[in-house]
């Protein structure tokens, strides 16, 4: 198992911990990855993290894929791996509606269909093997629409990047993680029990067989909250607020993908009712609500010897790569020193 690391997106401020990258670099992590969500963007903090390193590897979890064109991520991709050896991997994501559409201004409907069509043009701008001509139901290159010039001309890439750029996809729906082992070379999750990892692994199987490749040719990896300190329960109310937002608050009634997904993994009950409190107006009740459990299932939190405890449960997973989202030096340290 390979550890990562998340510095994630900016608050107000945006202040990306050096000290932690250069810690996990010196412990021997396999990668650091920066995120973004209606803030700071994804590609200036990994541009500005693998310029001050010099062997990990730096992803983004994820590229908003609204935020930019599939020729921009992939230009962008190119440009990041030339300029650090080769280091980047590209992660990639629609988010949910309410960015989509709230902040991007583009239809979230045919989500699925918009992130398989925006890898493929992704894949076949750095395989360099044909100009870009792409006919889909939401991406048409070159375009061709009733306010088309009709100038548009098929292009291939000036730059001869690695055909082979790693791509993982943020994909939490059932449909979307079959289609990520097809297609990609891993699947990044906002969240995994380790506990039923079997409902993730017949996914993956399903699109691994349809490629016609093995398991070991694809990364499960999880972002896992890491938090140490004597006091548990106060470790476990520190991260409450986060989950009483995924379940509660990232999506609609409608549609909710950690909701899913935990409600698949025995907690429907629980997250149907932490869903009724966020969405009713009070968040409050709602982070109540979280289960010490679920907590415990989904995060690493305690003393030192606690968390090595659970960290048997992931070593005895499926997961290949567990990205820590953590500020504590001292957690990079107890989990290298268990698991590295």
């Amino acid at each position: 198992m390979k550890l990562g690391l998340t510095v994630g997106y900016s608050g107000q401020e945006l202040d990306l911990p050096m000290d932690l990258v250069h810690r996990a670099e010196d412990l021997g992590f396999h990668s650091v990855w920066t995120a973004e969500a209606w803030g700071s963007d994804a590609v200036s903090p990994a541009a500005w993290i693998l310029a001050r390193t010099e062997r990990i590897k730096v992803g983004t979890a994820i590229m908003q894929i609204p935020g930019r064109s599939p020729a921009n991520a992939a230009m962008t991709a190119m440009t990041l791996d030339a300029l650090s050896g080769g280091r980047f991997i590209l992660g990639l994501g629609t988010s949910g509606p309410q960015v989509v559409e709230g902040w991007h201004g583009q239809s979230f409907r045919r989500s699925f269909t918009w992130l398989r069509e925006y890898v493929a043009v992704v894949q076949t701008i750095l395989r360099r093997e044909e100009k870009l001509v792409f006919k889909g139901e939401r991406i048409r290159i070159p375009y061709d629409g009733p306010d088309s010039t009709g100038q548009g001309k098929p292009l291939k890439s000036i730059l001869h990047g690695r055909p082979d750029i790693p791509i993982y996809t943020g994909s939490m729906a059932p449909k979307s993680q079959a289609w990520s082992a097809e297609v990609a070379q891993g699947c990044l999750l906002t969240c995994m029990h380790p506990e039923h990892d079997a409902i993730l692994e017949a996914r993956f199987a399903e699109g691994l067989a349809r490629a016609g490749r093995g398991r070991d040719s694809f990364t499960l990896a999880p972002t896992v909250p890491v938090m140490v300190g004597a006091d548990v329960q106060r470790c476990r109310d520190f991260f409450k607020p986060q989950l009483g937002l995924y379940i509660g608050g990232m999506g609609s009634r409608k549609k909710n993908f950690y909701k899913d997904y935990l409600s698949s993994v025995g907690w429907a009950a629980e997250c149907q009712q932490i869903q009724d409190l966020w969405l009713d107006g009070k968040q409050r009740e709602a982070i109540a609500a979280v289960p010490d459990a679920l907590i415990d299932g989904l995060y690493l939190v305690g003393p030192p010897e606690r968390i090595r405890d659970q960290l048997a449960a992931w070593r005895e997973s499926s997961a290949d790569l567990l990205i820590l989202g953590t500020q504590q030096p001292e957690a990079l340290d107890v989990v290298a020193e268990a698991v590295l």
